[in-house]
C-alpha cells in the first residue's frame, strides 16, 4: 500500500519526511507532493487525484488553516477529493500552520537549537495550546533567532515527540495516520 500526501508547502514536505518513518510500518511506502502554497494544492487535488492509477493509494490532503473557518475548509477540501473521486481522502488541517506543531514540543525546539529552559516554557498558557495561535511562526522567531520555515522544519522534525506534543492539530494528524495504517 502507499500513501500520497498533498501539502502546501515544502516545510510541511520536510517534517513528514521525518515523521512519516516513525509512524508507517515498512511493507508501506509514500510519496510527498509538495505545492506553492494553498490555492497551487488546491487546484492540483482534483487533477492529482484522477490521474492517480496505482492501486491500493491512499490520499492525504494536509493544508494550513490560517484566517480560515477549519470546518468550511475541511468541507470545501472534502468536496474536492469527492469531485475527483476519492471521497476518502483523509484530510488534516494544520491550526493555524506547522510552526503550531513546533511550539507544542518546546523540547524538541530546544534541541534542534540549543536553547536552554525553552523546554520549561511548555507550561506558560499561550504554548499549552499553540494552536490558539494566530502566528505560531511569528512566536516561534521570537524564540529562535533567524527562524526561517524550511531550515526550521529541517532542524525540528527529527527531534518532535509523536506522543507529547501539546498541538491538538498534531495529535490529530498522529491519530489519523494511525488508524489508516
Amino acid at each position: 500500500m502507499t500513501v500520497v500526501f498533498l501539502l502546501e508547502e515544502e516545510s510541511m514536505r520536510e517534517t513528514l519526511r521525518v515523521l512519516l518513518p516513525k509512524l508507517l510500518p515498512n511493507e508501506m511506502t509514500f510519496q510527498l507532493l509538495s505545492y506553492e502554497g494553498k490555492q497551487d494544492l488546491e487546484k492540483a487535488i482534483i487533477h492529482q487525484l484522477r490521474q492517480w492509477r496505482i492501486p491500493q493509494t491512499h490520499f492525504v490532503i494536509m493544508r494550513d488553516q490560517n484566517s480560515d473557518d477549519c470546518v468550511k475548509l475541511k468541507q470545501r477540501l472534502k468536496k474536492l477529493c469527492q469531485q475527483a473521486g476519492k471521497p476518502n481522502a483523509l484530510i488534516r488541517i494544520v491550526c493555524h500552520e506547522l510552526e503550531a506543531w513546533f511550539l507544542g514540543d518546546l523540547a524538541a525546539v530546544e534541541k534542534s537549537f540549543e536553547i536552554k529552559g525553552l523546554a520549561k516554557q511548555q507550561n506558560k498558557q499561550k504554548y499549552r495550546e499553540p494552536d490558539k495561535l494566530a502566528n505560531a511562526a511569528e512566536e516561534l522567531r521570537k524564540l529562535v533567532k533567524n527562524y526561517r520555515k524550511l531550515g526550521g522544519a529541517r532542524a525540528i522534525a527529527p527531534n518532535l515527540s509523536l506522543t507529547n506534543n501539546r498541538s491538538h492539530s498534531f495529535q490529530v494528524f498522529i491519530t489519523g495516520i494511525q488508524k489508516l495504517v
